[in-house]
């Protein structure tokens, strides 16, 4: 854990010691997002994590106030079968607060590893989506061009594993992307979920 964490503080020197970010920019942030993620090295460093991938690709590229990614994550043996697909919209709010939203997709299966055949987003439109309300994640951009939030309280519902409620906390470095996903149940417990930190994601395109 000691070797990822100086990557990330690598990181973050080097987006002090070069041009910053220009303020307030949605693009810069939904750039910085997108890719190919991730987690073998803390995997490798940590048996209390999985190697998993997760891709992120932009889709519906028209509007430059709103910025749509396809998410993807699957374990990084059985890429074919991905455990989580969702849709994100970002957004900018007031006060320099960017709201990534969280949609799920009517048919998944149908748009497993769709960055490969992009033209399959032509075939639905953002209507078609579902909000998964209150699972939105507020982003505010940190000293060094990073940016860092989390869900707000206990909102974002969820029945997985028992759980009453889930939680996340993301950071988003240029090449990399720590996501703390825990699952909660109705005294507070943690049901699912990383118990000890988050997961590192390091490009790797």
């Amino acid at each position: 854990m000691q070797f990822i964490t100086l990557i990330l503080f690598s990181l973050f020197i080097l987006t002090n010691s070069g041009d910053e970010y220009k303020k307030g920019d949605l693009s810069t942030l939904a750039d910085m997002m997108t890719g190919t993620f991730s987690s073998q090295n803390q995997a490798e460093m940590d048996s209390a994590f999985y190697s998993i991938n997760l891709v992120m690709y932009p889709i519906w590229k028209k509007s430059k106030k709103v910025k749509w990614l396809y998410v993807e994550q699957a374990v990084s043996s059985a890429l074919d079968k991905p455990y989580r697909q969702r849709v994100y919209r970002l957004t900018k709010g007031k006060k320099g607060v960017f709201e990534s939203k969280v949609y799920e997709l009517l048919n998944p299966s149908a748009f497993i590893q769709s960055w490969k055949t992009p033209r399959l987003f032509e075939t639905i439109s953002p209507d078609s989506l579902v909000e998964r309300a209150g699972c939105s994640v507020f982003l505010r951009k940190e000293t060094g061009g990073c940016y860092g939030g989390s869900t707000d309280g206990k909102n974002c519902l969820s029945s997985l594993r028992g759980a009453a409620y889930a939680t996340s906390k993301v950071e988003v470095f240029p090449g990399a992307i720590t996501s703390w996903d825990q699952g909660w149940d109705a005294s507070d417990k943690q049901v699912w979920g990383a118990e000890k930190a988050g997961y590192i994601f390091l490009s790797v395109e």
